[in-house]
């Protein structure tokens, strides 16, 4: 495959070297490293396996780590038992051992918490007695689950397990915490019409539906100090409905991200397939850039960053080429948005930012998803 490097390699050097602040969290430059789920966890633990795997990529310049998901301490957040957990002794003791090694690295870091809510079951849970949970108890598709719908007691329940996560993140010596609402999951089950059908105060219109997300988000906040960054990724598309959406227009889109912001997001990781799509007509800005200009919040943009290959390519076991970063570092300069999260460039190639950032694009290597062996 052909590797098209940058014409200006300096200029995006340059612009991607710049630091920036968000909360009293301040990082040496705009890349993210964004999160991928691993299951390299057995028991839930995080061992030094996955300590070298982050800490790796935060010595090769990295400006900011966000992990894979975590399970938040309820009995309904996941399914597998490879999937490291945010919660319990031992689990808490690798996670700060991950911290530890990332910031000896020179890196910063934010753990990403998660509750699987009505997805797919693929394997066996951690605890198997529990059942799936989410709003209304349908799948993605909009068909009756095998869970069911959640009760004021399980609203409450969740709310208090990713606020006692965040706290747990802030005292084992974390950066931030980013909540993860994206891609069909509880949070966004919540958020998104077509699995949220509930009548009471937490489903009908979108400003409704957000409650359930503005309750974590405001839980989260009380639950650290103040200059703890709060991250909330969101997406319009979900897993096998990657037509789905939460919003036709940026008024739409607005009445969704207003409450969250005020309810103490700091910055807001928007999720899409490709960075360079536009989201709507009429305008060039893609979703982070709608993002940063309805809510005024600091906004990270992700979506085959560096990758010239389509975003379903990785599942199909396909390669990609290098994609070129001028249309990236055009839109940072005219700030769009502020940071650039990067996943299969970074797996791939662990010394990607290195490279980038002192302008070695010749280096850069094609990702090829049957290259990535254990994922080191």
């Amino acid at each position: 495959m052909t590797v098209t490097a940058s014409p200006d390699v300096s200029r995006a050097a340059q612009v991607l070297s710049r630091p920036f602040t968000v909360g009293g969290l301040t990082v040496p430059n705009r890349i993210v490293m964004a999160p991928m789920t691993r299951q390299f966890s057995p028991g839930g633990v995080p061992g030094a396996d996955v300590a070298s795997y982050y800490a790796r990529r935060a010595g090769a310049g990295v400006g900011l780590i966000v992990t894979e998901g975590t399970y938040v301490g309820h009995e309904s957040a996941g399914e597998s038992d490879r999937v490291p957990r945010f919660h319990g002794e031992e689990q808490l003791a690798g996670w700060a051992k991950v911290a530890e090694a990332v910031h000896a690295a020179g890196g910063r870091i934010v753990p990403q918490l998660w509750h699987i809510g009505m997805v797919r079951r693929q394997g066996k849970p951690p605890y198997p007695e529990a059942p799936a949970v989410g709003p209304s108890g349908l799948r993605l598709d909009g068909t009756e689950g095998t869970g069911r719908a959640m009760t004021s007691q399980d609203l409450d329940d969740v709310v208090a397990a990713f606020a006692d996560a965040a706290a747990a993140a802030e005292r084992i010596g974390f950066d931030g915490v980013e909540l993860h609402g994206a891609h069909g999951y509880l949070i966004d089950q919540f958020l998104w019409a077509g699995t949220n059908r509930r009548t009471d105060a937490y489903g009908g219109d979108p400003v409704a539906r957000t409650r359930f997300a503005a309750e974590i988000v405001a839980a989260v906040r009380a639950s650290v100090s103040p200059e703890f960054p709060v991250i909330l990724r969101y997406s319009q598309w979900k897993q096998d409905a990657y037509d789905a959406r939460l919003a036709e227009t940026p008024e739409e889109l607005e009445a969704v991200l207003a409450p969250l912001a005020a309810a103490g997001v700091d910055a807001f990781h928007a999720s899409t397939r490709r960075y360079w799509v536009p989201e709507f007509e009429g305008s060039d800005l893609n979703l982070a850039g709608w993002t940063r200009k309805l809510t005024g919040k600091a906004a990270i943009t992700v979506g085959s960053v560096g990758l010239d290959g389509e975003f379903l390519k990785a599942f199909q076991g396909e390669g990609a080429g290098v994609g070129s970063l001028d249309n990236l570092v055009e839109r940072l300069e005219r700030d769009e948005f502020d940071l650039v999260a990067v996943g299969r460039a970074l797996l791939q190639d662990p010394r990607w930012a290195a490279k980038v950032l002192a302008g070695r694009f010749d280096e850069l290597a094609p990702y090829d998803a049957a290259s990535l062996g254990s994922l080191s």
